[in-house]
C-alpha cells in the first residue's frame, strides 16, 4: 500500500512536467501585468497648485503681485485634447510705506494690509504634444471669470466660501486665458509649469500675468 501511495503522488507531480515540456509555450497560469508604459496614461489629470498673479489693472501707473492656491481636473477627449476646469483663490498682500520728511527718510515705516482677494474661474480645452512620453508641452484656452472680493478677514476656509457671496455684483468680470506651459512625467506622478495672460474686461481689456506650478497626477 505504501509503494502504491508513493508511486501516485509521484506521477500527480509528474503531470505538470510532462506537460510543460509537451506544450513549451503553453500560457502560465500565473498572469504577469508589465507595468504600465508612459502613453497608458492619457485619461486625464488633476493636481492643486501655486499661482502667482499679476494685478494691472487698466490705466494703473504700477502692478500688485498676488499669490494663492487652486485645484484642477482634466479629462482627455482625445489623446492631444483635454478639456479642464481650475479654481485658484489668491490671499492678501501687505504694503510697506516709509515715512519721509524734507526728502530724508525718518525711520519709521507703515503696513497697510490690502482688502482685495482675487478669485478666478476657468474652463477649456488644453492641446498637448508629446503624449507617449515623459514630457510633453501645451497650449490652453480658457474662459471663466475674475471676482474681486474685498475682505479685512484673514486667508482661510471661511474667507474663500465668503468670497462667493459677492459673486455676480459690480467685482465679478468676464475672464479669458490664454497660456502654455510644459510637464514632466515619471509614471502618473509629474510637474508641471504654465504661464499665460489672464484678461478681464472692465472699461476694457486688463491684461494680467498669471503663473502656476505644481505636482500633478495623470491617469
Amino acid at each position: 500500500m505504501k509503494r502504491f501511495i508513493v508511486c501516485a503522488a509521484a506521477a500527480v507531480l509528474a503531470c505538470p512536467v510532462a506537460a510543460v515540456s509537451q506544450y513549451p509555450n503553453a500560457p502560465s497560469p500565473t498572469v504577469q501585468h508589465p507595468p504600465r508604459g508612459e502613453g497608458e496614461y492619457n485619461h486625464g489629470e488633476f493636481g492643486v497648485y501655486g499661482d502667482y498673479f499679476r494685478l494691472t489693472p487698466r490705466g494703473a501707473t504700477g502692478s500688485t503681485n498676488y499669490v494663492g492656491l487652486g485645484g484642477r481636473v482634466g479629462f482627455n477627449v482625445h489623446p492631444n485634447i483635454g478639456l479642464e476646469a481650475e479654481m485658484n483663490y489668491d490671499f492678501e498682500r501687505n504694503y510697506t510705506t516709509v515715512n519721509t520728511s524734507g526728502g530724508t527718510t525718518s525711520g519709521t515705516s507703515t503696513t497697510v494690509t490690502s482688502r482685495l482677494r482675487p478669485l478666478t474661474g476657468l474652463f477649456g480645452p488644453k492641446f498637448q504634444f508629446g503624449t507617449s512620453g515623459p514630457f510633453r508641452a501645451f497650449v490652453t484656452g480658457k474662459v471663466g471669470f475674475t471676482d474681486f472680493t474685498v475682505s479685512n478677514a484673514t486667508a482661510s476656509g471661511s474667507s474663500f466660501a465668503g468670497s462667493f457671496d459677492t459673486f455676480g455684483n459690480g467685482g465679478t468680470h468676464v475672464a479669458v486665458y490664454p497660456g502654455g506651459g510644459i510637464e514632466a512625467f515619471a509614471g502618473p506622478f509629474g510637474f508641471r509649469v504654465e504661464a499665460g495672460d489672464e484678461m478681464y474686461f472692465n472699461n476694457g481689456t486688463n491684461n494680467n500675468l498669471r503663473v502656476t506650478f505644481a505636482p500633478s497626477i495623470r491617469f
